[in-house]
């Protein structure tokens, strides 16, 4: 398996005889040109545009300086190959609109700027004379010890050799010797960049190209893709009810009085037998085609709000509910549509499971937050995981920005509390 990083090629056999401690000091050197270089330039554009400031010609300098960040951000991400092959993208925004100030907009706006100038002053001013003080320690000076017996041949003409400028060698044995140590300083020199580089690029990619990304600017745009979702399902339910509506039922509904007629003018006899039989089957298929509408996005939801459509899911409540809500308008329809729905799943679940003889509907709008409260005196022991649909409402609303909490301790009662932050769309007089 090829190493990834230079922190695996480290911790695997042959990282000496492989490329990757020549990685790390290319790594290093081309670390200290390119941050010598964005020294000169953020001093020189931040000193011209500060001199120049006062006569208005320096603030694009200033403004030039402030996105210094993101070209050395950019050669960073690249560089970062040298010892780390996972993809380092950049975790800019679009903008969104088109044009340079849509965009110099957006980039001044963007964390990811600032960050990727601090990680540039950073450079310049810290990181890159480390990376050359490296290069220098661990590579350049046990390079020259290693060649102490070629230095001997040569400038010292086969007598003497400074190692290091530091002390004489006179003799080839000890040349030799010295150059035998200098192998050894330099196979720990090849570590000692390893340690360098990788540290280095950790910290490059945390403050350039963060793994994460931007993650509050992530989960925002989840969250704002759930709800865009919530919103096309909820449209599609409401064609696929108005369809319904319009088409089959009316269809039913002209088959259902056809039938009607046809046995109220058929002699008696098996054929009106069997007309009545139809008819009958279809004033079923009616009712049933009524309650599924119903289920999928009640009409009275769609015309009068929220409020009347609890109201008419209390009415066909097999348990009886008293209804306390004071909503005083109309609130989105996502919000009333989940809402609505909590409301139903839980008359239902208490009907079938609670043995409850009453049940109770309360709630209103304050302080920006719809609140419903849904109770029973049954034998309560209920859990919102247990196949009581409420899960899958829990997850609707919670898209929403609301949460839903059950409390149903054993002997009762069963409260189910609903909050969801709205805003009114329509206040009645």
């Amino acid at each position: 398996m090829h190493p990834r990083n230079v922190w695996q090629a480290m911790s695997a056999p042959g990282f000496l005889l492989s490329a990757w401690p020549w990685r790390a000091a290319a790594y290093l050197v081309t670390g200290a040109v390119v941050g010598a270089v964005t020294l000169v330039g953020i001093v020189a554009a931040a000193a011209a545009g500060g001199v120049l400031a006062v006569v208005v010609v320096g603030l694009p300098l200033l403004v030039l300086t402030a996105l210094a960040g993101i070209p050395v951000a950019q050669v960073e991400r690249h560089r970062l190959r040298l010892v780390d092959r996972d993809p380092a993208p950049g975790r800019h925004r679009q903008p969104t609109a088109a044009g340079p100030w849509a965009w110099l907009t957006t980039r001044l706006r963007e964390r990811a700027t600032w960050r990727e100038l601090g990680y540039a002053v950073l450079f310049a001013g810290l990181l890159w004379p480390v990376d050359a003080l490296v290069v220098t320690t661990a590579l350049a000076l046990p390079l020259s010890t290693v060649a102490t017996p070629l230095l001997m041949a040569t400038v010292g003409e086969g007598e003497e050799a400074k190692v290091l400028k530091q002390w004489t060698v006179t003799t080839w044995p000890t040349a030799f010797g010295t150059a035998v140590l200098g192998l050894l300083l330099l196979a720990l020199g090849a570590y000692a960049l390893g340690l360098a580089a990788g540290a280095r690029a950790e910290l490059a990619r945390f403050l350039v190209a963060p793994r994460d990304g931007d993650l509050g600017a992530r989960v925002v745009e989840l969250t704002r893709s759930r709800v865009r979702l919530v919103d096309a399902f909820e449209a599609e339910r409401r064609r696929i009810e108005r369809d319904l509506h319009d088409g089959a039922q009316q269809r039913l509904v002209a088959l259902t009085m056809a039938l009607g007629l046809a046995r109220l003018d058929a002699p008696p006899g098996p054929l009106a037998d069997q007309l009545a039989k139809a008819h009958g089957e279809a004033g079923k298929a009616l009712e049933e085609l009524r309650e599924l509408i119903r289920g999928i996005h009640p009409q009275v939801l769609a015309d009068y709000g929220l409020k009347a459509a609890v109201d008419d899911a209390a009415d066909r409540s097999v348990v009886p509910v008293d209804v306390r809500l004071e909503l005083s308008g109309r609130l989105p329809r996502a919000v009333e549509a989940a809402a609505y729905f909590v409301v139903c799943e839980a008359l239902a679940n208490t009907a079938r499971h609670s043995g409850a003889e009453r049940a109770e509907v309360t709630g209103g709008h304050r302080d920006g937050r719809l609140f419903l409260e849904i109770r029973d005196d049954g034998r309560g022991g209920a859990e919102a995981g247990e196949g009581s649909g409420l899960t899958g409402l829990a997850d609707r609303v919670s898209v929403l920005g609301g949460k839903l909490s059950l409390s149903s301790p054993p002997g009762g009662p069963t409260l189910l509390r609903v909050e969801i932050p709205c805003e009114w769309t329509e206040r009645f007089a």
